[in-house]
């Protein structure tokens, strides 16, 4: 693995960061466009290690973020478990791709696919703020394949899987915002054991800045789901760092980056 010197700035830089990333990611996605940004151009990993290692930090805030939307009652796993099996396979093929290849075409749909995900979360918000339709019962010949397609790219590049899940949930599987979130991040919690896996088998990930990034990433994560899911309003919260988000991948990735 590559040895870094770390300065106080850097380790600074990565903690804060990571920070930001685990509220972004709790509540919305794509937090990992900030943390992989940290990784390559302040901490100087290759993009292929950093991709890796991105996954300590979202594993420490899974954790801590799972356990507090638990403890607040947010979390509903029994009812919506079928929704976690296919994408949790689909990571492990996402991960396997990723360890071997460069992610730099993914990279290119990803720009596309965030312009076509602002469109649908503009249009009609009110979609986005209501209470889960239990009636709305997916089959799983939608579900399966969906879902493995969700967990393949989580398993593959991570940043943006939030964004397109809570996409699917709201508006396909009909499950309100908060409740789709609190999943998000349970589920993620468990792809990313076996993507972290198989990454460190590859010798791909960097423990010592993963753990940097994690102190961050948890508190941000713990913080987030414990006192953000109290508000009474905590759903439109919730929809409108969403829109902020995509807003700003889109405008980061046509304009900036």
């Amino acid at each position: 693995m590559i040895e870094l010197d770390l300065t106080v700035f850097q380790i600074t830089i990565a903690i804060v960061g990571g920070l930001v990333a685990g509220f972004i990611n709790t509540l919305a996605g794509n937090g990992s466009a900030i943390t992989l940004t940290i990784l390559i151009e302040v901490l100087g990993l290759p993009p292929s290690v950093a991709n890796a290692t991105n996954r300590v930090g979202i594993m420490a805030q899974s954790v801590t973020g799972t356990w507090a939307f638990h403890k607040e009652g947010k979390l509903l796993l029994k009812r919506n478990l079928k929704y976690v099996i296919p994408i949790v396979v689909g990571s492990i093929a996402g991960a396997l791709l990723a360890a071997n290849v460069s992610n730099e075409q993914f990279r290119s749909v990803f720009k596309f696919l965030m312009v076509i995900m602002l469109g649908v979360i503009l249009v009609k918000p009110k979609r986005w703020i209501r209470e889960t339709e239990m009636v709305n019962v997916l089959p799983l010949y939608i579900v399966i394949p969906v879902f493995l397609g969700i967990g393949f790219y989580a398993g593959f590049i991570q940043m943006g899987m939030g964004v397109i899940y809570l996409a699917v949930m709201v508006l396909l599987a009909k499950v309100n915002i908060m409740e789709s979130n609190a999943l998000k991040v349970f589920t993620t919690g468990v792809l990313t054991i076996f993507a972290l896996s198989i990454f460190h088998y590859k010798g791909l990930v960097d423990w010592k800045i993963g753990a940097i990034v994690a102190i961050g990433q948890a508190t941000g994560g713990y913080l987030t789901a414990t006192y953000v899911s109290r508000f009474e309003k905590a759903d439109q919260v919730a929809y409108w760092v969403l829109v902020v988000i995509v807003i700003t991948a889109v405008i980061r990735l046509f304009w900036v980056g």
